[in-house]
């Protein structure tokens, strides 16, 4: 829930044009108000102390210090929530692996451009005034080759996250054996950045992780995330899964929409499907993971001591649509017990 009080922020940016412009464009938002801009994470450090801001915005790019070297040594001592400025690159997530709430991406020029960014920052802001600041730790894979279990009857796991969730996927997926059923992803993520991070995550865990495409297969040691404007969507041909993506309208606020898998995974899989609800601001995937365990599937949520936002997770668990709740680190081996 966001809360109606003022926000304070602190803009840091090397660019005197972009602080002063990203200032203006904030002050005229109620409930936020900019109570210092910085040049550098030094100078940073010194309005936290001084403003005691509750927000900060901080560009990657700067001099003396990166914004996510500053991130990592700014957190343990001053836990306050980080909006990262970034171009289209994956210094975003190694950002979000820092301890980073979100991201936005620095308009290019174009009043329309600019004017999405300000709406898409103050949106993200509200977000980060009520988030938990998550230090995040190295995560290294518990399971081997060896783990070639024979599991039973699951043949699909469908994964919904947003605020919070790169880094609660990558630790997910991070620790399960390329033995898993196949999975399906939809992380509220801009377009570009979705095929981004499934790179990443093809790159640092034993699955083959791909953006999805229409007609791809879910099989076994597979995951497919959700392209970043296109609604992913499970359909049956024969005894197999295979998945459609369409652009289409915001469900729930979101497109790509963890509401649009779910329903399509209940009514393809249902019994033979397990849903996660993760990290995220909202309702979007509730009503869907509760159709799921509806039509017989297993169902996990997690819990709010590890979740960076407790909105989609508490809304799916007040409803009834979480079997068990866990927090983040026991989920991994949470699922392989349920699969065995």
């Amino acid at each position: 829930m966001i809360s109606n009080k003022t926000i304070k922020v602190l803009v840091v940016d090397d660019s005197i044009f972009f602080r002063e412009w990203v200032s203006r464009g904030l002050s005229e938002e109620p409930g936020i108000e900019v109570v210092a801009t910085a040049k550098d994470p030094f100078d940073a450090r010194d309005k936290i102390l001084m403003y005691k801001p509750d927000v900060m915005t901080c560009d990657v790019e700067m001099p003396k210090m990166n914004g996510i070297e500053f991130i990592r040594k700014l957190l343990p001592q001053y836990p306050i929530p980080v909006i990262v400025v970034s171009s289209i690159s994956n210094a975003v997530f190694e950002a979000m692996n820092a301890g980073a709430v979100d991201f936005v991406v620095k308009p290019e020029a174009g009043r329309q451009n600019l004017n999405q960014f300000i709406k898409d920052l103050v949106e993200k802001i509200k977000i980060a005034s009520n988030a938990k600041i998550i230090q995040n730790k190295e995560v290294k894979g518990i399971y081997t080759d060896k783990a070639n279990e024979s599991y039973n009857s699951y043949k699909i796991i469908a994964i919904g996250a947003s605020t919070g969730g790169t880094e609660a996927i990558f630790k997910i997926l991070k620790e399960l054996p390329p033995t898993v059923p196949g999975i399906v992803i939809v992380q509220h993520i801009p377009p570009v950045f979705s095929k981004m991070f499934a790179e990443r995550l093809n790159k640092f865990t034993d699955l083959e992780v791909k953006e999805a495409e229409t007609g791809d297969y879910v099989e076994r040691g597979k995951a497919l995330i959700a392209p970043g404007d296109k609604h992913m969507i499970v359909r049956k041909i024969a005894d197999r899964l295979k998945v459609e993506c369409f652009a289409g309208e915001k469900v729930n606020g979101h497109c790509p929409s963890v509401d649009v898998l779910f329903e399509s995974v209940a009514e393809t899989a249902g019994k033979d499907a397990i849903g996660v609800i993760l990290t995220g601001m909202g309702s979007d995937g509730a009503k869907g993971l509760l159709s799921m365990r509806r039509n017989g599937a297993y169902t996990i949520g997690q819990d709010e001591s590890s979740s960076v936002v407790y909105g989609m997770p508490r809304v799916a668990y007040n409803i009834g649509a979480v079997c068990k709740q866990y927090p983040l680190d026991k989920i991994a081996s949470s699922l392989v017990e349920v699969l065995k």
